[in-house]
């Protein structure tokens, strides 16, 4: 089976080189600076942790909330804090970081809905949402659709494209429309044949009519007929009234 490639191995490749090991230490409270080991010796970044470009948290056993406060590095262009046990909503504000290409956020246990802020990177390439508690709708009309299915995959609570799950309002709208569908198919289809049977049985007997002699002249004798006994049948019922007021 084919392993699939690391976005942040490419990221962190064309932006840096890295000669020797970095470490990079996490502080509990956001502040603006951070320590860094490098060849044995300790150097303190300050002023400048804004313009740090990629964070990879992969893959270790970090717990509670990930910082609202990380929207603050607006130079970030890739996150990943995948498998690990972090919990919580994402941030709100996370759609400040306009820079952002890579978002990772799979295997952990976020919860709540996909901030509509997400929709505003617009440099997002590759983003994985996959194996959370994530519910609600994904926010449609966006970018966000044009991911595959399984970036958003093992969250039971999320509905809305590009996953097969529809939303329980879309779901009764659906229904709703297959109703009047169905309603103006029956109606196309009824007076469709109404107007087909009455022309059908209308050149059928005046076709009749027209190619049998002996049928032409029954028809015109029965309609004659029928003339005669309404007239008699008016005359007499006429006389019988006449009658009666005179006696009154």
């Amino acid at each position: 089976m084919a392993q699939k490639e690391d976005p942040f191995s490419e990221i962190i490749d064309s932006y840096y080189e890295f000669p020797h090991s970095v470490n990079v230490y996490y502080f509990e409270n956001y502040i603006d600076s951070a320590m860094v080991v490098l060849k044995r010796r300790e150097y303190e970044y300050g002023k400048n942790l804004g313009l740090l470009k990629i964070i990879n948290l992969s893959s270790n056993k970090f717990t509670g909330n990930l910082p609202s406060e990380i929207s603050s590095l607006m130079g970030l262009i890739g996150l990943n804090v995948s498998r690990n046990n972090l919990t919580g909503e994402i941030p709100q504000m996370i759609g400040q970081l306009k820079k952002l290409e890579t978002l990772d956020l799979s295997n952990n246990q976020f919860s709540g809905e996909i901030p509509s802020s997400m929709s505003e990177l617009n440099f997002l390439s590759v983003l994985d949402l996959s194996y959370n508690h994530l519910s609600g709708k994904i926010t449609s009309g966006t970018q966000l659709q044009s991911f595959n299915a399984s970036d958003f995959a093992g969250n039971p609570d999320l509905c809305g494209p590009p996953l097969s799950q529809k939303c329980q309002g879309e779901q009764t709208t659906n229904r709703s429309e297959d109703s009047e569908i169905y309603g103006d198919e029956f109606w196309k289809w009824f007076y469709a044949g109404t107007g087909l049977g009455f022309a059908i049985c209308f050149w059928g007997v005046c076709g009749s009519l027209l190619l049998k002699r002996s049928w032409r002249h029954a028809y015109f004798l029965l309609l004659d007929n029928m003339k005669d006994w309404l007239y008699v049948t008016m005359g007499v019922n006429m006389a019988r009234l006449r009658r009666k007021f005179q006696r009154h």
